[in-house]
């Protein structure tokens, strides 16, 4: 299948790394996903991805904590999911640099937007750590900064549901599934797609979204090459 389109930003959670032990890195799982982008990357499609850190801590779920310096802690876990996704490519074969907004140069290159570009137009996958750099921002807000910086044309979020629920389908087995939606949806229904300063500025820069689920990781693979999976998220009524 020919790719439908040239360079993506692939928005991972932590959970999804734990797979079914819940919390760290099931590698098994970290291998599982890579093979899929590895396929992409071989189809001549420039991918980041940016990992989030909540299979090791959740700042905003911290309590009593300072919540800057909880979401320091876990901007260092999303460092720790991107060193093992950046692991599993290169075990597969794949050219990988990790990029950190917080400048640790022992183990990543610090966040240079030009070097970025430059590592994807030679085919390499940049990971992203480490969110924004800031507190009080989500991951998911770094994938839509990222996203805009390098010029995607998407942003594909990997969930552990198929889709954009009206209501959670975990709670509600009528939940219904929408297969569209704009961004005006999104917010004006409070729709759990991302929150609410990344499904903005995914609308600002006109960055269409695909919500899908990595139960299967080949789903990576076939949204890219234009299949129909996940609820997907533009700017059109």
């Amino acid at each position: 299948m020919e790719p439908k389109y040239k360079r993506v930003l692939l928005k991972l959670s932590g959970e999804a790394l734990a797979g079914n032990i819940g919390h760290g890195i099931d590698f098994d799982t970290v291998l599982k996903i890579c093979r899929p982008i590895k396929a992409v990357v071989e189809a001549g499609v420039e991918i980041g991805i940016v990992v989030g850190g909540g299979n090791f801590w959740r700042g905003r779920s911290s309590g009593k904590m300072n919540r800057t310096r909880a979401d320091h802690m876990g901007m260092l876990g999303t460092v720790i999911n991107a060193l093992g996704v950046a692991d599993g490519l290169e075990q597969l074969g794949v050219p990988v640099r990790v990029q950190t907004a917080i400048a640790m140069q022992q183990v990543a290159e610090p966040y240079i937007r030009n070097r970025a570009v430059r590592h994807l137009e030679k085919g390499r996958v940049v990971v992203f750590g480490c969110g924004t750099g800031n507190p009080f921002f989500s991951t998911d807000t770094a994938a839509a900064l990222r996203a805009a910086e390098i010029e995607a044309d998407i942003i594909l979020k990997a969930t552990m549901v198929d889709g954009v629920y009206d209501s959670d389908p975990k709670k509600n087995p009528n939940a219904v599934r929408y297969d569209t939606l704009t961004f005006t949806d999104v917010l004006a229904k409070d729709l759990k797609v991302m929150d609410g300063t990344a499904a903005t500025m995914c609308r600002d820069n006109h960055i269409p979204i695909c919500v899908f689920s990595l139960e299967d990781p080949e789903n990576i693979y076939r949204i890219i090459c234009g299949e129909s999976i996940g609820t997907m998220v533009t700017m059109q009524e």
